[in-house]
């Protein structure tokens, strides 16, 4: 297997799981990753948030383990990436406002790179008008904005993921198996036992 070049646009409070475990993930299978923050630069390092289901209406949010950055935004070229991943939690909110984000993510949805989102990165999606027509799964939450980008929210077990084409999506962390496998196959990885 060929590593591929996957971008992994991350922001200030970025979910912990969701960064850090397909961060190492997809290292650990051979493929090269870049994680960037828009107005930072490799080296610096974003905030993250560790959210938990306590039985509790919505989520609870606990400070996390800071997250190294290992490129710069400014030196991103999207052409120059074979795949994105979007990890949840706040940061996608704000993520969202950045045209150059906006603008990155289009890239990949309209050369049909793969794509993958977890949890609250539906929002950067749906901002970025990208999944019309599209099954996708997202924190329960976030179904009005995908159902607002014309997207189908899939309402699936929290520990299940959606692929629709090369759109990989799950709800939350606890997913990360399937979404993590279904990323992978979606990248033509093979994993050999």
């Amino acid at each position: 297997m060929t590593g591929k070049k996957i971008l992994m646009i991350v922001g200030d409070f970025v979910e912990d799981y969701e960064v850090m475990v397909p961060f190492q993930c997809l290292l650990a299978v051979g493929h090269h990753v870049d994680a960037v923050c828009p107005d930072k630069n490799a080296g610096d390092s974003v905030a993250t948030a560790i959210h938990d289901f306590e039985g509790d209406q919505t989520y609870t949010e606990k400070p996390g383990h800071r997250f190294a950055l290992n490129a710069s935004f400014s030196d991103v070229d999207p052409s120059a990436y074979d795949a994105l991943v979007v990890p949840g939690g706040r940061a996608p909110e704000y993520l969202r406002l950045n045209d150059k984000v906006i603008s990155i993510v289009q890239h990949f949805a309209n050369t049909g790179k793969p794509i993958a989102a977890i949890c609250h990165g539906a929002q950067l999606l749906a901002a970025a008008d990208v999944i019309k027509g599209k099954s996708v799964s997202a924190y329960p939450a976030c179904a009005p904005e995908v159902k607002l980008a014309g997207g189908t929210y899939a309402d699936i077990e929290v520990t299940a993921a959606e692929t629709d084409g090369n759109l990989v999506t799950a709800p939350a962390w606890p997913a990360h198996p399937a979404w993590i496998s279904q990323f992978l196959g979606v990248l033509g990885t093979k994993i050999q036992h």
